[in-house]
């Protein structure tokens, strides 16, 4: 029953050969030539059905047509206002006395008005009561408390140490079957359905369209379109531009390529500059007058803002009237339009004018019937008790029988009854029995051997 759930490792490798003797392959041996067993489950085949289907459905055969009475239609009476004035009083025109409102008057304060005569005194209450006094700092009242190491050292177990007894963990055994594909000696055979039963046929040719001959057209090529046809150039003066020409100042002398500050300032040899020490910065001693020359001599004076300096315009000045006459304002001419009507359409009912009359065709024909409620057939939830002794016999009680747990010695760490041999490349461990079987055939003693997953 032992499977290895590790794959193939090196790490044990001594280079002997791979033990492949198990307790399985001993006890179980293989069986060639057995077929699973055949399914008798039905194919998912649609079973067509090869009788004559009639045409009687279970509604022809049970609906019989009945003979349908129309439902008498009541015509509504015409509807005829009665004759009179409407008394329009109610309860609450009866009942409500009027009563005469004065208007509510404001209260408000009198107006104080304020004298500008007297002087004004700038001391506020505050300050001529209040009076700084010098307050001392409080001393804080809190104890200093140092902190002191113990010198002792802590030797006391905690609960977990006290109540945890250590134990050999076995793990579980695992039946899950290795992620390894078994490979077959037989050798393959490609043979298919496809391969016996296809018959190779001989094809046809393939039909091929000739090519079609371009054959260019005859007739020459018409490239008036129905633009070059309707819109025709119409001949006009181009607007002429009311620009002024730019006059171009220029000099025919030749240019000398001397220029004055070629001339003026000539290049002359430049000395490096000495580099001197900074002297170290001493303040000076006594009291520091913040208050400038500039301070005690400047006068101020009422300066007028400074006028903008404009150039002279260039634009020539004309004493032509303008010609404010465009082609839009002498083509489209605003025309006096006045607001339209709203269209109201004329109320073709007229009306009513008597009282509303609130009889329904429905209240003044229906008439009220006792309802009789329809009696329940259904079953009243009471469970019958019986008296007789209850039958828990079954057939697992009967014919089951207790049988002996048996633990795999693969599940120890270190099996009873057996002596570690060697472990393999696969990283398993082979244990031998202690007490040696004798064969019916030899006097030899044969060692029994089992597998365990390290």
């Amino acid at each position: 029953r032992h499977r290895c759930l590790h794959k193939p490792t090196r790490i044990y490798d001594n280079g002997q050969q791979p033990c492949l003797t198990t307790e399985y392959v001993e006890k179980y041996p293989k069986y060639s030539n057995v077929s699973p067993p055949l399914s008798f489950k039905p194919k998912q085949e649609y079973q067509v059905h090869h009788g004559k289907m009639e045409g009687i459905t279970t509604f022809k055969s049970d609906y019989l047509p009945y003979s349908i009475v129309k439902r008498h239609f009541q015509v509504q009476e015409e509807y005829k206002p009665k004759t009179g004035d409407i008394e329009l009083g109610t309860t609450y025109r009866k009942d409500y006395n009027a009563h005469k409102i004065e208007p509510m008057t404001l209260v408000r304060p009198l107006e104080r008005k304020h004298t500008t005569g007297g002087k004004l005194d700038t001391i506020p209450t505050y300050q001529d009561d209040y009076r700084s006094w010098e307050v001392q700092r409080r001393e804080a009242t809190k104890a200093v408390h140092i902190y002191h190491p113990p010198t002792e050292k802590f030797g006391n177990s905690t609960t977990f140490q006290d109540d945890f007894v250590p134990r050999e963990l076995n793990p579980r055994q695992s039946f899950k079957p290795p992620c390894v594909a078994k490979i077959s000696n037989v050798p393959f055979d490609g043979a298919t359905s496809h391969r016996t039963s296809y018959i190779a046929h001989q094809l046809e040719p393939k039909f091929i369209r000739p090519k079609e001959e371009y054959k260019p057209s005859n007739q020459p090529f018409v490239d008036l379109t129905t633009h070059r046809n309707d819109f025709k150039g119409l001949p006009g003066e181009l607007a002429k531009s009311c620009k002024p020409e730019i006059a171009k100042v220029g000099s025919n002398a030749r240019f000398n390529g001397v220029t004055e500050f070629q001339d003026c300032f000539q290049p002359w040899l430049v000395s490096l500059p000495e580099v001197r020490k900074t002297r170290e910065y001493v303040p000076p001693s006594g009291s520091i007058d913040f208050n400038s020359t500039s301070h005690l001599d400047y006068i101020k004076h009422e300066i007028s803002p400074a006028f903008p300096i404009r150039p002279v315009s260039n634009r020539r000045r004309t004493n032509a009237p303008f010609q404010g006459s465009t082609t839009t304002k002498e083509d489209f001419k605003a025309w006096g339009t006045c607001r339209q009507e709203i269209i109201k359409k004329q109320q073709e009912i007229p009306k009513p004018m008597g009282k509303f009359y609130d009889l329904t065709t429905f209240k003044s024909h229906y008439i009220p019937h006792q309802i009789t409620p329809t009696q329940s057939f259904k079953p009243v939830h009471a469970i019958a008790l019986n008296s007789g002794p209850f039958q828990d016999e079954t057939m697992y009680h009967t014919e089951y029988t207790p049988k002996k747990l048996e633990i795999c010695p693969a599940n120890y760490p270190s099996p009873p009854g057996y002596v570690y041999v060697n472990t393999d490349s696969h990283g398993h461990k082979f244990f031998r029995q202690c007490t040696p079987e004798f064969s019916k055939s030899e006097s030899n003693p044969i060692p029994k051997e089992i597998a365990v997953v390290s």
